[in-house]
C-alpha cells in the first residue's frame, strides 16, 4: 500500500522552531528542534528539514505557526510579512517566501498561539466551545477561540499586549520596547531574565517571588481578555508556564485582580486555568492541522498562499 501523503507543520517560535510531519491526528511522524538565529540561516534549515522529513513522500501542504506581530491578510502586498517585532533582524522578513523556497505546494499561515489553540481544541485541554490560549514564554501571545473557531479581526490579536496595573512590589520598568509595562513587557520569560537576571527554569531562591508576581501579572491579563471575551477556560504554555505551581497560583489571583467584577466564569466552577493536554507539541500539532483544514476548507478562517 502507497504511503499515504503528509503534511508539514512549522512552529517558529522566538527561540526555537520546530517542524513535524502528520498524516493528520496528533500524532507525529517526525519531529525536528531547529534554533532561531539569523533569519536566512534558520529559514534555510527549516527548508532542510522540510525536505529531509518528506523525502520520497507526496507533500499535501505545509502548515506555520509563527511568532508576530505578522500581516495575516491575504489581500495585503505584505501578506506573510512579520511586522515591527521585538525579535532582532526578523522584522520585515517573508516568512511565506523564506519557508517556501522551491517548495511547489499550498502554504497555510497564522499565529503560532492560534496554530496551538487549534490543537488544543480539537484534541487538548481547550475543550469549551469558549476557550483561550496563551503562551508564556520569551514573549507573550494567545488566541481566543468562540463562535465556533478562532476569533480574528483586522489581523492577528496582540493579547501579550494589553495594558496592566503594576504590581504593588514591582519596581521594574518593563521590557517591551513598544508599551514598556504591558503583560509581555512584565511577565514574559524575557522580563524574568532581565528581573532576577536567570530564566524562568534557573531561578532558584527567586522561584516562590517569580511564581508569585508573575502569575499575578498574567491573572491581570486573563482578566482583561474575559471583560471582552468570557471564555470558560484557559490553556497557559510555554517555558515560564512550567515554573512550579504556576496554574494554579494565577488561578488564585483571578478573584483578587477582578474585585469580583467582572465575574469570571470559570472562577467558581472548577479548574479553568489549565495544562497544555498536548505538551510541548500543541504548536507544530496545530500548524499541521493549520494545514489540513485551510487546504480543504479556503474559506475557513486562516490565511492560505498557494
Amino acid at each position: 500500500m502507497a504511503a499515504q501523503p503528509l503534511h508539514v507543520g512549522v512552529e517558529l517560535g522566538g527561540t526555537k522552531i520546530v517542524v513535524g510531519t502528520s498524516t493528520g491526528g496528533p500524532d507525529l511522524e517526525a519531529r525536528t528542534t531547529i534554533a532561531t538565529g539569523e533569519p536566512e540561516s534558520t529559514l534555510g534549515a527549516v527548508r532542510d528539514a522540510i525536505v529531509s522529513a518528506t523525502r520520497g513522500r507526496s507533500l499535501s501542504g505545509v502548515g506555520i505557526g509563527t511568532f508576530g506581530p505578522i500581516d495575516l491578510r491575504p489581500s495585503s502586498p505584505n501578506f506573510g510579512r512579520l511586522v515591527n517585532t521585538p525579535k532582532p533582524g526578523w522584522s520585515g522578513v517573508d516568512i511565506v517566501r523564506g519557508v517556501r523556497g522551491k517548495l511547489e505546494t499550498p502554504i497555510a499561515l497564522d499565529t503560532d498561539v492560534n496554530a496551538a489553540l487549534l490543537a488544543e481544541h480539537r484534541w487538548g485541554a481547550a475543550t469549551a466551545d469558549e476557550a483561550a490560549y496563551l503562551t508564556i514564554g520569551t514573549g507573550i501571545g494567545g488566541g481566543v477561540w468562540a463562535g465556533g473557531g478562532v476569533i480574528s479581526g483586522a489581523n492577528h490579536p496582540e493579547i501579550g499586549h494589553l495594558r496592566v496595573p503594576r504590581h504593588p512590589n514591582d519596581s521594574y520598568a518593563g521590557g517591551c520596547p513598544y508599551h514598556g509595562g504591558c503583560l509581555e513587557g512584565m511577565a514574559s520569560g524575557s522580563a524574568i531574565n532581565e528581573r532576577w537576571g536567570s530564566p524562568a527554569d534557573a531561578l532558584g531562591p527567586g522561584t516562590d517571588e517569580a511564581v508569585a508576581m508573575i502569575s499575578w501579572y498574567v491573572a491581570q491579563g486573563i482578566a482583561g481578555l474575559c471583560a471582552v471575551v468570557p471564555v470558560t477556560q484557559v490553556v497557559v504554555g510555554g517555558g515560564v508556564s512550567r515554573l512550579p505551581e504556576f496554574h494554579t497560583a494565577i488561578a488564585g489571583h483571578l478573584e483578587e485582580v477582578t474585585g469580583g467584577y467582572p465575574p469570571v466564569p470559570f472562577a467558581e466552577g472548577g479548574p479553568g486555568i489549565l495544562s497544555p493536554g498536548l505538551g510541548d507539541d500543541s504548536g507544530v500539532i496545530g500548524a499541521i492541522e493549520l494545514s489540513r483544514s485551510v487546504l480543504q476548507n479556503p474559506t475557513g478562517g486562516s490565511a492560505s498562499s498557494g
